[in-house]
């Protein structure tokens, strides 16, 4: 019996995505255990970015939205976007410049099948690919963009969620 050529580059992929899931677990845990009352803690405002009265998201001079953080579902853990890996700080940056995108799925609507984000109509949020190194394909991660300006990433492919808390990043 042969030893499939794959093999080695798909338990490379595995441990790479594990890693990734702990890593941002670990992030995560640590912002909820700053927060108070299921928020996301108040870290001020990054220069150019506001919330609009109404609400939602506004946009600053460089195209950067700000989602408003009453918008995060309670209990969601956070990630500051500094501690997301290179790859989904570098599709932040392709959202927030409207593209382009590496790949032709970016952008879609996600359809949120799962139900872990906050009930919307459809068309509401929109997904965008991650990528995975040392994966065959698309990989698992994903930023997924609400109408409002909110950004969730998934290490997981939409097993679980976490709140991106914009700014303080390189």
């Amino acid at each position: 019996m042969s030893a499939s050529p794959r093999r080695p580059k798909t338990i490379v992929a595995m441990i790479v995505a594990v890693f990734s899931v702990l890593a941002v677990a670990a992030v995560g845990l640590a912002s909820c255990a700053d927060s108070s009352n299921g928020r996301v803690p108040s870290t001020g405002t990054s220069p150019g970015t506001s919330t609009s009265p109404s609400g939602g998201a506004s946009s600053s001079a460089a195209g950067v939205r700000s989602a408003d953080p009453a918008l995060k579902p309670a209990g969601m853990a956070t990630v500051a976007e500094s501690a997301l890996p290179d790859e989904a700080r570098d599709v932040i940056r392709r959202i927030d410049a409207g593209g382009p995108f590496k790949y032709r799925q970016d952008g879609v609507t996600f359809g949120n099948r799962e139900r872990r984000l906050p009930a919307e109509p459809s068309g509401y949020y929109r997904e965008y690919t991650v990528t995975t190194p040392g994966a065959p394909d698309r990989g698992a991660r994903r930023l997924i963009q609400g109408r409002e300006g909110q950004l969730y990433y998934t290490p997981d492919h939409y097993q679980s969620f976490f709140w991106v808390v914009r700014g303080g990043g390189p």
